[in-house]
């Protein structure tokens, strides 16, 4: 089996003030996610980043901190970085900005306007779409969508939520990625199998071969 590694954001805050439920303090959290981030079998770091929904301000400075660890990561294994960004997007990219960001950056369930996206575009970086960009009033996500080359461009489950049209509310699965995948197709102007074609090509750059 392959993966991926990475404190989550709302973790770190809980590492650092030592009350998490596994008793580790940040340092001995993060020294174990380092050791496993160098298996053969874990394709990326993350995911990583920011979030703003459920931890207050008193825990943004350890969210900070652990990102930034995360990309220095990332960076020395020459691995990926998969980034979560939940109402943090200003601070995010000035992260990515201020310490620079890895070569294969991914923006997981990607959440940001059309002005954010050009910005990542631009960087190089790669946008993952879930099932909210298939919803009716999802406007801006689909105009995020389409300003980013389809080269840039994947597609997730974030499996059980974020479940596309017409399930929305129900339990989300791998099964439900082709409606996602048709908004996709349809939102770059291309055809289903082109789509799926590039960005079934896109993950295996990125990933490898799973």
């Amino acid at each position: 089996m392959l993966g991926g590694v990475a404190l989550h954001p709302n973790d770190a805050p809980q590492h650092a003030e030592g009350t998490h439920e596994s008793g580790l303090s940040y340092d001995e959290a993060f020294a174990e996610i380092a050791e496993l981030a160098r298996g053969e079998r874990i394709r990326v770091v993350g995911e990583t980043g920011l979030d703003y929904f459920r931890t207050g301000p008193e825990g943004r400075d350890a969210q900070i901190r652990s990102f930034r660890d995360h990309i220095a990561l990332a960076k020395e294994l020459g691995k990926p970085l998969q980034i979560h960004d939940r109402d943090a997007h200003g601070d995010v990219i000035d992260v990515l900005e201020r310490d620079g960001a890895p070569d294969q950056t991914v923006f997981h369930c990607f959440s940001g306007d059309a002005g954010m996206a050009r910005l990542c575009v631009d960087r190089g970086y790669f946008l993952s779409f879930a099932g909210t960009v298939t919803f009716k009033n999802s406007h801006g996500l689909r105009a995020a969508l389409s300003v980013t080359p389809l080269s840039q461009v994947l597609v997730e489950t974030d499996a059980p939520f974020l479940t596309p049209h017409p399930h929305r509310g129900a339990p989300n699965s791998p099964y439900l990625v082709p409606l996602t995948m048709r908004t996709i197709a349809d939102v770059t102007g291309v055809t289903l199998e082109t789509a799926c074609e590039t960005v079934s090509d896109t993950s295996n750059t990125l990933y490898g071969p799973w």
